[in-house]
Order: structure tokens, then C-alpha cells, then sequence
């Protein structure tokens, strides 16, 4: 009862003028600039307009900040199911579905489906925030380097269950994505690595680069090689038409569940983050659905599943921020460190000490989701209009918006040079079949698994029984095992019914 009276008193607050006023504020402005590549990740956003969150009241600044970053997420959908370009890394898995819908003329629908899932999603996650907050905190506090090492190897193999009947072409390129991620400044020993000497190449190759390269310019120029002359885009007469309509939402209930649950747990974990969560929850969405083979050509569960998880990840990403003190993701960090500059030190005296600010920031994560979802919904029809624009004139527009993203991130001709030697490699992995998403999702989680496995080394003196001493870290081993004995085992199955139904005829 406790619990819901403080969490009354933040409704009260939240929903005061002056705090209402700056998160609708908040969310309009992190759906703008959520849209903008270079500018589009949730992180992004949030440091774009700290300075402007830092001249109000802490309540209403982190206020603000929780409507910014659930407007930059809402962004990232729009930009990978019309566009193609995944403005943020937990996008990058729309594109599969979400793209492939959009193609087909159901845009609309698609970005109806993300909104109301994320909504959803969100929802659950921030009512776990609520209830399940102290539980949810010693988990993340018993995840160390091994545990979290694990985790990422877990998340690296479900990349490959994306890639449908070829694992094989899936495994080169999250190969390919984890040599890409070595390149630059070893972080233990400070050698550099893969740069040829190159000072442009001692930070990192961006991930923006990559992204706009392999998505975004890899597009126009399979499309311009079909010479595609104008989109078959046919608008609807009905608002309604722009929806999923109830079989889209009855077909995705599990997906959305799934999507909710692993969402928030990935998130509660310090590092797990939205990424690792849509591509999780994809994989697993896709192995429970009774259409597998549908997914990748344009599903409406490809869709939600993901989209859940990226929303929900929000409501557990605040669990270690608020109880522990610990930034979950670069998002959380950024209000962690809002947090201390407002004074307030999180951690698990917060509740207690500024109930003030944790509980109408936790009231302010429902009422942010109900008011991306009331000003968005309406605007599907205006934003799927894009599908209507000629090709002729849309290609060039994203060839300029890729040119100015891939230069703004570090004000470096170098990084447009990069942008086309990885539009080239966009363009030759779809000539030959080979899927994108397993090589950015390994480029993503290529580094912090490369951290985790050194770190949890150096604990163990260099044995690998570390990661069977530990109870989490061998449940997750477990898991991995059944994974991939799973995998063999049913497309062994599938090659016998292949190989046995000619026999039969």
C-alpha cells in the first residue's frame, strides 16, 4: 500500500502544468531529433538537450528526460520501417519485417503496430519497475564479468538464428561484424589494432558509418540497379487502413509478451541494453512462431516482438539507475550523470531520501508512453507519406542525409570515405545473400563480450572454469548448449524431410 500511495503522489506531480507541459515538450523534441541520422539514438538526444533539461527543476529536468527518451525511440521505428535507415541500434532488427511491410504498402500498419506495442511494453515495464524494483536489483547486482560474458556470447549465437536457412552466410557476417569491431585502440594493452597506421582509424570505425552504409546506400543502390522509378505506394482513404487491424494484433499477443518480459529483464541488467533485448527477443519470437519461415519477408510479429522489448528495456534500465546508482545503458548514463549535477546521488537511498524526484520520474514513464501513443498514432498518415514520394527524388534526399550523418559524428571527410567503402559491401553482401543485421548486432556486442571474457580472465588467473563456477553463468552455458543442440537437431530433421519426400513420390 505504501508503494501505491508514493506512486499516487508522483502522479500528482507529474501530471502538475508545469511537468506535464515539459514532458509533452520533452517527447515532441526527442521524436524530431530522434529522426535526424547522426542524431537519432535515444543517447544522442539526451545529451543534445541536457543543457536545456539542467535550467529547470530536478523533478521537471528528469521529467523532461524521460519524455525525450521515449520520443527518440518512438523515432528510430519510423526512420527503419519507412526508410530503412536504423537511427539507433535497437532499430537495426525492423528493418527485417518492418521494411519488408512498408514495401508491401502496409507502412502505415507497421508503425501502428510499433506504437501500440512499445506502448504495451512499456507499460509492463515500468509497472515491474514499480513493484518488482528491489528483486530485480540483486539479480543485476549478482551479474558480474562471467555472467555478463555469457550474456553477450547468448546474444552473438541468437544472431545467427536471424539468417533463416543459411546459418552459415549468417555466421560470416557476425564474423566480419566482430573483426570490424576490433579495429582502433586496444582498451587493456593500448596497441593499436587493424588500422594500418591510420590515425582516423585509432577510434573505432563509428557505427552510424556502418549502419547508413549497409542499410541505408546499400538500399538505393540495389533498388537504382533494378531501376525502380516510382514507389507503389497507394495511400488509404481511411484512417483506419494506416492501423494493424484486430487479426494483426490477435497474431502478435505472444510476440508482445515475450517481447514485454524479456525486454525488462535484459534491461534490469547493467550493459544488457535495448539491443541486445530486440534482437533476443526476436530470435525468440521468431523460434515460437508457427510462421517462422514468414519472418524476414514482411510479419507483423517481426514487427511487435522487438519493438516490445526495445520499450520495456526502458522500464528495467532504470532499476540498476535508481536502486543502484548504475547506468544500464548510454541513455541511463546520461541521466545518471543529470542526477549528479542536479545534486542527487541515486542509489538505494534515493526512494527514501528524494521520493520527490524518483517517484513522479517513475510516473512520468506511464504517462510519457500514453502521450507518444495519443500524438503519434494520429500522425502515421503524415509520415508514411514519405512511401509516396519518387524514387527519383526520395534516393538522392537519403543519399545526402547518409553523406551529412556519416560527417556530422565526427566532423571527419574520412567517415564519408568509410560510408562508401560500406555502402560497396551493403551492396555486395545483398548480391550474394548475406543478411546485414549479424554483423552490426556482433559490431554492437563484439566489444563488451570482448571486455567481459578479458576481465572475467583476469579474475580467474586465466581458467575458463570461471564460467562454470559461477551458478548464473552456468545457467546461461546450459542454455546456450540446449540452444545450439536445438538448432542441429530440427535442421537435421529438415533435411531428412527434404531428402525423404522425393523418395516418396
Amino acid at each position: 500500500m505504501l508503494i501505491l500511495h508514493q506512486l499516487y503522489d508522483g502522479f500528482a506531480t507529474a501530471l502538475s502544468f508545469n511537468n506535464f507541459a515539459w514532458m509533452i515538450g520533452g517527447s515532441i523534441l526527442g521524436t524530431l531529433i530522434g529522426i535526424l541520422p547522426g542524431l537519432g539514438n535515444p543517447a544522442a538526444a539526451l545529451a543534445i538537450l541536457l543543457p536545456l533539461t539542467l535550467r529547470l527543476e530536478p523533478t521537471t529536468g528528469m521529467i523532461m528526460m524521460a519524455g525525450i527518451y521515449h520520443g527518440a525511440k518512438f523515432a528510430g521505428a519510423t526512420t527503419a520501417i519507412l526508410l530503412n535507415i536504423p537511427t539507433e541500434t535497437s532499430s537495426i532488427v525492423l528493418c527485417y519485417d518492418g521494411h519488408a511491410l512498408a514495401k508491401k504498402g502496409r507502412g502505415g500498419p507497421a508503425m501502428g503496430m510499433s506504437a501500440i506495442s512499445g506502448f504495451i511494453a512499456s507499460t509492463v515495464g515500468v509497472f515491474a519497475l514499480t513493484f518488482a524494483a528491489p528483486w530485480a536489483a540483486d539479480l543485476a547486482v549478482n551479474f558480474g564479468p562471467p555472467e555478463f560474458a555469457m550474456l553477450m556470447l547468448f546474444g552473438l549465437l541468437l544472431v545467427v538464428s536471424l539468417t533463416g536457412k543459411n546459418p552459415v552466410k549468417g555466421l560470416i557476417s557476425m564474423m566480419l561484424g566482430l573483426l570490424l569491431a576490433t579495429v582502433g585502440i586496444d582498451i587493456f594493452t593500448g596497441s593499436e589494432r587493424y588500422t594500418f597506421g591510420s590515425i582516423d582509424l585509432s577510434d573505432g570505425i563509428e557505427f552510424l558509418v556502418l549502419t547508413l552504409g549497409l542499410f541505408a546506400v546499400g538500399e538505393v543502390l540495389v533498388n537504382v540497379e533494378r531501376k525502380a522509378g516510382k514507389s507503389s505506394f497507394v495511400a488509404p482513404k481511411r484512417f483506419l487502413d494506416y492501423l494493424p487491424t484486430w487479426e494483426d494484433l490477435r497474431q502478435t499477443r505472444l510476440a508482445i509478451a515475450i517481447g514485454s518480459v524479456l525486454g525488462f529483464v535484459i534491461g534490469a541488467i547493467p550493459g544488457g541494453g535495448s539491443t541486445l533485448a530486440s534482437f533476443v527477443s526476436y530470435a525468440v519470437v521468431k523460434n515460437t512462431s508457427k510462421h517462422p519461415e514468414a519472418f524476414g519477408s514482411g510479419t507483423m510479429e517481426g514487427v511487435a516482438g522487438p519493438e516490445a522489448a526495445n520499450n520495456s528495456e526502458a522500464g528495467g534500465a532504470m532499476i540498476p539507475l535508481l536502486s543502484l546508482g548504475i547506468p544500464g545503458n548510454a541513455s541511463t548514463s546520461v541521466m545518471l550523470a543529470a542526477l549528479m549535477l542536479y545534486g542527487v546521488q541515486p542509489g538505494p537511498l534515493l526512494f527514501s531520501t528524494h521520493p520527490e524526484i524518483a517517484w513522479p520520474v517513475i510516473a512520468s514513464l506511464y504517462l510519457g508512453t500514453l502521450a507518444l501513443l495519443v500524438l503519434n498514432l494520429p500522425l502515421i498518415p503524415m509520415w508514411v507519406q514519405i512511401l509516396r514520394i519518387p524514387y527519383w527524388l526520395l534516393y538522392p534526399v537519403i543519399l545526402i542525409l547518409g553523406v551529412v550523418g556519416a560527417y556530422s559524428v565526427r566532423g571527419s571527410i574520412f567517415d564519408v570515405w568509410m560510408l562508401m567503402a560500406f555502402s560497396a559491401l551493403g551492396y555486395t553482401l545483398r548480391k550474394l545473400s548475406v543478411p546485414a543485421a549479424p554483423m552490426l548486432m556482433a559490431f554492437v556486442l563484439g566489444p563488451q563480450a570482448e571486455s567481459a571474457v578479458r576481465q572475467s580472465l583476469m579474475l580467474s588467473d586465466n581458467s575458463p572454469m570461471i564460467f562454470l563456477e559461477r551458478p548464473i553463468a552456468l545457467g546461461i552455458v546450459v542454455l546456450i548448449v540446449v540452444m545450439v543442440a536445438t538448432s542441429i537437431i530440427s535442421r537435421r530433421r529438415q533435411r531428412h524431410a527434404v531428402a525423404a519426400a522425393p523418395a516418396a513420390n
